[in-house]
């Protein structure tokens, strides 16, 4: 398939005006463009869908890289583009937050310089982090209140506002200033407290920048995410073009599952940003030539995954085909190793901190239930059939593939609930679909491994039930989590009993952390009573 649509096609007054489409892959030379989407067949499982219409994507809008079908569909994206870019005029800039509260005011600086004009301005910055709960270890700029005060592009700017960003949430209030800098970090902060967003408006912004400023035929990818699944892959790749839409900035998934050909592909037709998982990145660097010189910006999301999951050595790996470039981390629990891993890719890393790292966000509500192994599948039965108690959409979090399948047939046998599982084991296009229809409310119930415990946002969310509680408190935390985004109040259910002692003192600590209480056999165990200890002199509660 051409590139270039022929200008004497008669489907628009002014064919000449119209931009050119692209196709996802290569095509036979002599095949037609469609004109229209009657033309075009339905699409097959795993295949891209118009954007319009839902019929097979064969194409790329260039300008807005959506897919689209036919010639139709793209001049109604272009339609609607122009419409909603001519709303866009029309809006007035971005305002900046006046300097009225004394206590959070920060006087606006140059993200680029990041250095305060005064020492009371480093003082105020202080007090904005206290007020914040922002901890920083190394020198940065300080946080800002508004978007508008770090030089983003005014497209950019409108994109997020379009996002439904009001103001910096505090890890973006940091970080992105921080990344602006050019600084390396490790950056630890609550799931769903807007971690994405702080790398991606940095990488946007000087992508767009780089790509005004030095004009070239050939784009080579500028900056590159890696995350541990090929879930939250997919959601920041949509975050990222849902930011950079109408700026110089595409963007290429690069996941298993999907055709490897198109991935390599997309690259070469020349793309911004790469997003991908670490084993699908290395074996795209090991076959095939991929020129990596430009990438300026590498981040690694949900690094401590990283590490769990035996990921570190593919990452190093990835690390060391690129040119020095910023590192950015990312990670909602800290440990030794991860500090280690941290200072192994890049010198002089800036750690920042917002609330307490390996803590639960506070805003989920946690319920501990003490219930034996054989009496959990009735105990879950109750709360799913309960009005009081069920909350839906919900997701239920299990310890393996098999017991995610079962668990989510025998849901929808006991209460006639739907109930759907998903797991690695599942292919691209299923969990695809699965995540898509559970979105969109058509199960009320998702059955799910740790594939969802790791940084996807489950938009709507509000409830979580661990029937297995995981072997790792770390792990417990990231599952819980998905409960809140953005600090919205949420639930956490978890069952437990004596085969979860070996997290028992720790989960007596969380649960302490968020005010929760604290089953009596679990607050009776001799593997938790170290943590009911008082000051000098006290007695520890003894085992009954």
């Amino acid at each position: 398939m051409n590139n270039n649509m022929a200008d004497s096609i008669p489907i628009h007054d002014d064919p000449s005006t119209i931009p050119s489409l692209s196709t996802d892959q290569p095509n036979d030379a002599g095949n037609d463009v469609k004109l229209s989407s009657k033309d075009q067949r339905d699409a097959l499982p795993g295949e891209p869908k118009c954007t319009v219409c839902g019929r097979y994507g064969e194409y790329i809008c260039d300008e807005t890289d959506d897919d689209v079908c036919s010639l139709e569909c793209k001049q109604s994206v272009l339609c609607r583009i122009s419409k909603s870019s001519s709303r866009v005029g029309d809006l007035p800039p971005p305002k900046r937050l006046p300097a009225a509260d004394v206590c959070f005011y920060v006087r606006d600086t140059d993200c680029k310089s990041g250095t305060p004009s005064s020492i009371g301005d480093q003082s105020q910055a202080e007090l904005l982090r206290k007020k914040l709960d922002i901890h920083v270890k190394g020198f940065v700029s300080a946080p800002v209140l508004s978007f508008a005060s770090c030089n983003l592009p005014d497209k950019l700017l409108h994109n997020i506002e379009g996002a439904g960003y009001e103001m910096p949430t505090p890890v973006q209030m940091q970080a992105i200033p921080a990344a602006s800098m050019g600084k390396n970090m490790l950056v630890l902060a609550d799931t769903g407290s807007g971690k994405s967003a702080s790398f991606l408006i940095p990488i946007i912004s000087r992508c767009a920048s780089h790509r005004l400023t030095y004009v070239s035929d050939k784009k080579k990818p500028l900056a590159m995410v890696l995350t541990p699944t090929r879930e939250l892959s997919i959601q920041v790749e949509e975050h990222a073009k849902l930011l950079g839409k109408g700026l110089p900035f595409k963007t290429a998934l690069v996941v298993g599952g999907d055709a490897m050909a198109r991935q390599i592909y997309r690259i070469q037709q020349g793309v911004e940003l790469i997003v991908g998982t670490p084993g699908r990145l290395v074996d795209l660097l090991t076959k095939h030539e991929i020129d990596l010189d430009d990438v300026t910006t590498f981040v690694v999301d949900e690094v401590d995954c990283m590490l769990q999951r035996g990921f570190r050595d593919q990452v190093l790996e990835i690390f060391t085909a690129l040119s020095q470039p910023q590192v950015l981390m990312y990670s909602a629990t800290m440990s030794d190793s991860l500090e280690n891993m941290a200072n192994s890719l890049a010198k002089d890393t800036v750690i920042i901190t917002v609330g307490e790292p390996n803590r639960p966000n506070k805003a989920v509500k946690q319920l501990a239930i003490w219930v034996e192994s054989k009496q959990k599948k009735q105990k879950l039965f109750d709360i799913l059939t309960s009005q009081k108690h069920f909350k839906p959409p919900v997701v239920i979090y299990v310890g393996s593939r098999l017991g995610a399948d079962l668990l989510a047939n025998a849901i929808s046998v006991s209460t006639g609930m739907r109930a759907v599982s998903i797991h690695g084991e599942k292919s691209m296009t299923e969990r695809r679909e699965i995540m898509q229809s559970f979105m969109v409310g058509e199960f009320p119930v998702v059955v799910a491994t740790g594939v969802l415990g790791r940084g996807v946002d489950l938009l709507g969310v509000r409830q979580v039930i661990v029937f297995d509680m995981p072997n790792s408190i770390k792990e417990y935390v990231h599952q819980i989590g998905r409960a809140s985004r953005m600090g919205e109040e949420g639930q956490a259910i978890v069952f437990v009993n004596d085969e979860n002692k070996n997290v028992f003192a720790e989960l007596v600590d969380v649960l302490k952390s968020g005010a929760a209480a604290i089953p009596r056999e679990l607050i009776n165990s001799q593997y938790a009573t170290g943590f009911f200890s008082g000051g000098k002199g006290s007695k520890k509660r003894k085992h009954r």
